[in-house]
C-alpha cells in the first residue's frame, strides 16, 4: 500500500504525467472496448449505414468526453471563464492554451478508437456494402433482379450465414473489396492525425514562442494558485474545527466544575497556535465572505516590493529613530606575583 500511495501522491505532484497516464489507459481501453464488443450488423438496406457510422463517430465522442471529464482542469477553466472581472483581467489567449492542451489529451482515445475499427474494417463494410460496384466486381449481366431488391441482397455481404448473392456477387470479393478501402482510410487517417499532432506540439512553440511561453507559465500560475488556495482552506478550517471543538470541552469542563466542584484543567498549548493560524476569520459569516470576496474580486498580480535599506535610513517608511552607541565599560585586572 505504501508504494502504491507513493506512485499516487508523485501523480498528484505532477499533473502532466498524471493527465498523460490518464490517456494512455483511456487510449488501452478503448482497444480492449473494441476487442470485447460484439459487432452484429443488422443487414438491412435502411439499417446498414446508420448502425456502421454510429460505431465509428458515437464512442468517439464518448470518449472525448471522458477526456474532459477526467481531468481536473476543466473546473479550473470554466472557473477562470465565468469569474467577474475583479481587480485581475482575463487573458483570452492562456484560456485558449488551456483548453488546447485539454483537447489534445482528450483526443488521443478516439483518435485510437477511429484508427482501430478503420484498420479492423467491419464498419466500413456494414455502412458501404450496398455501395459495392456490382457491374466492376461482380456478374452485370444478371439483370434479373430490380434495384430494391438488389440492394436487399447486397446489404446481406457482412452476414455470410444468410447471404444468397453469391451468383450476383461472391461474398469474399465485395468483403475484401470494403476492408481494403477501409484499411486504406484507416492507414491515411492515423497519417493525419500523426502529422497534425507534430505540427501543433513542435512547429507553434517557433512561430509565436513569447506569446506560447506567456500563456504556458500563466496556465501553471492558475493551477498553482488554486493548489495552494486549496492547501490554505484546508488549514484554516482544520484550525477553525480545533478551536470550535476546545472551546465546546472546555465549555463542558466549566459546566462539570460548577457541578461537582472539581479544580478546571490546563487548556492545551497548542490551542494559541491554532488560534494564529485562523489569521482573524473567526466565525461562520467572516468566512463566507471571505471567500465570496476571492471568487468575485481576485487579487491583482502586483505584488508590492519590499522596503530596500538606502543610506541612512529605510525607503519608503519612517526612519527608525537613531540611538546615539551606548560607551564601552572597559575593566582591567592587575595580579601581583607576591
Amino acid at each position: 500500500m505504501d508504494k502504491f500511495r507513493m506512485i499516487f501522491q508523485f501523480l498528484q505532484s505532477n499533473q502532466e504525467s498524471f493527465m498523460n497516464g490518464i490517456c494512455g489507459i483511456m487510449a488501452l481501453a478503448s482497444t480492449q472496448i473494441y476487442s470485447a464488443f460484439d459487432f452484429n450488423c443488422p443487414c438491412l438496406p435502411r439499417y446498414n449505414l446508420a448502425y456502421g457510422l454510429g460505431i465509428l463517430l458515437v464512442p468517439p465522442f464518448i470518449l472525448f468526453l471522458l477526456g474532459f471529464v477526467l481531468n481536473n482542469n476543466v473546473s479550473m477553466l470554466a472557473e477562470e471563464w465565468r469569474r467577474p472581472q475583479g481587480q485581475r483581467g482575463k487573458d483570452p489567449a492562456v484560456l485558449r492554451y488551456m483548453f488546447c492542451s485539454m483537447a489534445q489529451r482528450a483526443m488521443i482515445a478516439p483518435v485510437v478508437w477511429v484508427s482501430v475499427t478503420l484498420l479492423d474494417g467491419k464498419c466500413i463494410t456494414c455502412a458501404f456494402c450496398t455501395l459495392v460496384p456490382v457491374e466492376t466486381l461482380g456478374n452485370a449481366s444478371h439483370s434479373s433482379l430490380s434495384q430494391g431488391d438488389m440492394k436487399r441482397v447486397l446489404a446481406r455481404i457482412p452476414c455470410k450465414e444468410i447471404y444468397d448473392g453469391q451468383e450476383l456477387i461472391a461474398n469474399e470479393v465485395a468483403v475484401r473489396y470494403l476492408r481494403c478501402i477501409s484499411q486504406a482510410l484507416g492507414w491515411c487517417f492515423l497519417l493525419l492525425m500523426t502529422m497534425l499532432a507534430f505540427l501543433v506540439r513542435s512547429l507553434r512553440p517557433c512561430f509565436t514562442q513569447a506569446a506560447f511561453l506567456k500563456s504556458r507559465y500563466w496556465s501553471h500560475y492558475i493551477d498553482i494558485e488554486r493548489k495552494l488556495f486549496d492547501e490554505t482552506c484546508t488549514e484554516h478550517a482544520r484550525s477553525f474545527a480545533k478551536v470550535c471543538i476546545q472551546q465546546f470541552f472546555e465549555g463542558m469542563s466549566a459546566d462539570l466544575v460548577a457541578a461537582h466542584c472539581h479544580l478546571p484543567r490546563k487548556a492545551p498549548e497548542d490551542a494559541g497556535e491554532a488560534t494564529e493560524k485562523l489569521l482573524g476569520i473567526t466565525d461562520l459569516d467572516t468566512m463566507n465572505m471571505v471567500l465570496k470576496s476571492w471568487h468575485r474580486c481576485k487579487p491583482p498580480l502586483h505584488l508590492h516590493p519590499p522596503a530596500l535599506p538606502s543610506g541612512n535610513g529605510w525607503t519608503g517608511e519612517v526612519q527608525p529613530p537613531v540611538h546615539p552607541p551606548v560607551p564601552r565599560r572597559e575593566m582591567a585586572a592587575y595580579y601581583s606575583w607576591v
